[in-house]
């Protein structure tokens, strides 16, 4: 049985039309005994076909698809700033690289400097009494 990923793949080439005969062939009679090949199949050509909205014939409308395929992701909103000049596109925000005043209040950032060595040592003296008393 073929995955998922295999299934789709087929599913694709027999949409866009890129079998031989035999192939073809064999893929229209999985569409008839394959429910989820027909599935892959149909999920494909209407996604395919949301890209057409005009219903243009495949005859000679390859290169109009392809511009409608081009014009669908120029529509995308990470796209919009792709094709503009310097002058036309906006700045990019400002991005505070650094903080300019110490730290305060509560957390791992406030102990930091001697303080916070020292903290650390006087934990680990502790750590080691408790041990040694503890193994007495």
């Amino acid at each position: 049985m073929a995955s998922e990923g295999d299934r789709i793949a087929r599913a694709g080439d027999y949409v866009f039309g890129l079998m031989d005969e035999r192939e073809r062939a064999r893929a229209e009679r999985d569409l008839e005994i394959d429910p989820a090949f027909r599935d892959a199949v149909l999920r494909l050509a209407e996604r395919m076909r949301a890209l057409d909205p005009a219903g243009a014939s495949a005859g000679g409308a390859a290169d109009n698809r392809w511009k409608l395929v081009a014009q669908r992701l120029g529509e995308l909103p990470q796209m919009r700033l792709a094709g503009l000049g310097e002058s036309e596109a906006k700045p990019p925000p400002v991005v505070i690289n650094k903080i300019e005043r110490k730290p305060y209040g509560v957390g791992l950032h406030s102990l930091g400097g001697r303080l916070g060595f020292v903290i650390a040592m006087a934990l680990l003296a502790a750590f080691a009494l408790g041990y040694l008393a503890g193994t007495l």
